[in-house]
């Protein structure tokens, strides 16, 4: 099998690759090679696949999703598209929605689009549970509306309608995926978990939104990629799948677990304007995956701790990112 990755040089989808090439996805059965392509924006990272940069399997392809015309010339051969590739961060998206709708809108389609072309066999769309909206009390199921509140979720579920319709319209082996919060080593340093673990490291206080009671449901990376590897083997042409990680927390609990584990106190906490539309809470039934033999394995408590551990060990990767991580 012959797989080609969007987006990997990023957070999730370089630990998909890496965890693919490490054969620890036997459902896919023998993995031929691996492509990277990845436009590497300012989140991508090629020192996040240096562990696997020698391995004959691989190889790199610096290009954009929306380039359609290189698209063409790399897909033939393989076997199944994985679409990583997008812009991911809500508050940049408040800032500046136009790369938003062109990387998730368009670039969702142009891959698509080229995959038609070429006939690839299989394809999954990486997407996320914020399409959904905002959910005071139970969890989505997939049969839900979709009622993003962000430029970032609206991007994203205009991409979830257009794998719909590409299944619909053309009969492509489409499937997609809507997970929960994700951390673990590699993420990149403007999200929530990396950015006050790097800012404790420095001494320096953490910023948290509003009253701190918005709550998430916290995966472990790894899960996520075990579960978009069985998504790929199994997962249905058109349909989509949720996959959390059964562990919700607010903001608060999130930075009291994080200061507890590096030492410091409430004291070290900024509280600042909340986000523009920030949603109340998310969470997800994620039970048609669980079906299908997907389990999260990384406990949160452990989860953190090495994550943590992580960051304090791997300074060198994590600094030369800092001023990209702050918004302009």
């Amino acid at each position: 099998m012959k797989i080609l990755v969007t987006g990997a040089a990023g957070f999730i989808g370089s630990h998909f690759v890496r965890e693919l090439l490490a054969g620890s996805y036997p459902g896919l059965g023998e993995v031929e090679g691996v492509t990277v392509y990845d436009k590497l924006t300012y989140a991508g990272n090629l020192e996040n696949l240096a562990s696997v940069s020698t391995d004959p399997r691989y190889t790199f392809v610096q290009g954009d999703i929306c380039d359609g015309d290189l698209l063409d010339q790399v897909l033939p051969g393989h076997d199944v598209v994985v679409n990583f590739a997008a812009e991911t961060h809500v508050d940049r998206s408040i800032h500046g929605p136009q790369d938003f709708v062109v990387t998730n809108v368009v670039g969702t389609q142009t891959v698509l689009d080229a995959c038609l072309r070429n006939n690839i066999a299989r394809v999954v769309h990486i997407g996320t549970d914020e399409v959904y909206g905002s959910i005071d009390e139970g969890s989505w199921s997939e049969s839900e509306p979709l009622l993003p509140n962000s430029p970032y979720s609206a991007a994203k579920a205009a991409a979830e309608l257009l794998v719909r319709s590409y299944f619909v319209t053309y009969g492509l082996n489409v499937s997609s995926t809507r997970c929960s919060n994700n951390y673990g080593p590699y993420q990149f340093p403007e999200k929530l978990i990396p950015l006050f673990v790097t800012n404790l490291i420095d001494g320096k206080k953490v910023p948290l939104y509003g009253d701190g009671l918005n709550v998430r449901d916290w995966l472990h990376v790894d899960d996520h990629c075990r579960g978009i590897a069985i998504v790929i083997e199994k997962g249905e042409p058109g349909q989509p799948y949720n996959i959390g990680g059964g562990l919700e927390l607010n903001n608060r609990e999130i930075t009291e677990a994080v200061l507890a584990s590096m030492g410091a106190d409430w004291s070290m906490v900024t509280p600042v304007e909340d986000r523009k539309g920030h949603d109340r809470r998310y969470s997800v039934d994620d039970s048609k995956l669980r079906a299908m033999g997907h389990e999260p394995q990384h406990k949160f408590e452990d989860g953190l701790a090495e994550t943590i551990a992580w960051y304090k060990a791997n300074e060198s990767w994590w600094r030369p990112l800092q001023a990209k991580a702050a918004i302009k």
